[in-house]
């Protein structure tokens, strides 16, 4: 059964979120968070998330501020907020009934939803499917163009998804505070990396680097011929069932 759902974050901006709930309830849930520009409505975590709940998990896939039907700016995104409002979710979700808690995401909603496991004691574990979780700054990803109007003016413009959109220096200033790489060094929860072959956005080679840093037990999945997002109605569909068959033996060690 799906409910639409609305919790405040931090800021006291309303979040829409769409909340999975199982036939019969084991005291299991995970949060999942969307891509870059993105929204909880996306193939991956629609199917996901139902494939969650008939395993009997409670998932809660919700819209991070300024995206989807969530309220907010985008430009005031920051890693911080983000883990803070998804760590709000896992509360929500805990005040469901579920006593064992993970969190997944995809691309930056899985770097997202790895930060959050590394600092939030709740979380039993952790997948990330086609993310980047190596120590590669968002600012290295703007053109030479988008850096100078950044030192110039504080802010930078782009388009993605039909919409015309802009981040702060304050974005580039938090994602620089976090050093997913150290964090990998030093992590011991389990964590699950799914990653298509031809992603085109973040390259595979990124998940072998994950494997080949991490200190903890990695279970890393690479999807052969999938993209970033993961187009091909059966891959969606093998990844979930994967992914909520690993969730399960997670909660049940």
């Amino acid at each position: 059964m799906e409910e639409q759902i609305h919790f405040n974050n931090h800021f006291g901006e309303k979040l829409a979120a769409t909340l999975h709930l199982p036939k019969s309830p084991a005291g299991f849930g995970v949060v999942l968070g969307h891509c870059f520009t993105c929204s909880r409505h996306t193939g991956i975590l629609r199917q996901l998330a139902g494939e969650l709940s008939r395993e009997g998990f409670v998932a809660l896939r919700f819209d991070f501020s300024g995206n989807g039907q969530s309220q907010g700016t985008f430009d005031e995104s920051t890693y911080s907020k983000q883990i803070s409002e998804m760590q709000t979710a896992v509360d929500i979700i805990a005040a469901r009934g579920a006593e064992w808690i993970g969190v997944a995401g995809h691309s930056m909603g899985g770097l997202i939803a790895f930060l959050t496991a590394a600092q939030t004691d709740s979380v039993k574990a952790v997948c990330a499917l086609a993310s980047r979780l190596t120590g590669v700054r968002a600012i290295d990803f703007l053109s030479r163009e988008q850096r100078a109007s950044l030192q110039r003016t504080g802010e930078v413009f782009f388009s993605s998804r039909g919409r015309s959109l802009k981040l702060t220096e304050k974005f580039f200033a938090d994602a620089g505070s976090f050093d997913p790489t150290n964090f990998l060094k030093t992590f011991n929860k389990p964590l699950m990396v799914v990653h298509g072959d031809i992603d085109e956005i973040i390259p595979v080679e990124e998940a072998y680097k994950v494997r080949d840093l991490s200190s903890g037990r990695v279970d890393l999945e690479i999807v052969p011929d999938a993209d970033h997002m993961f187009s091909r109605e059966e891959d969606r569909i093998d990844i979930s069932r994967s992914v909520a068959g690993w969730f399960k033996e997670q909660s049940e060690y």
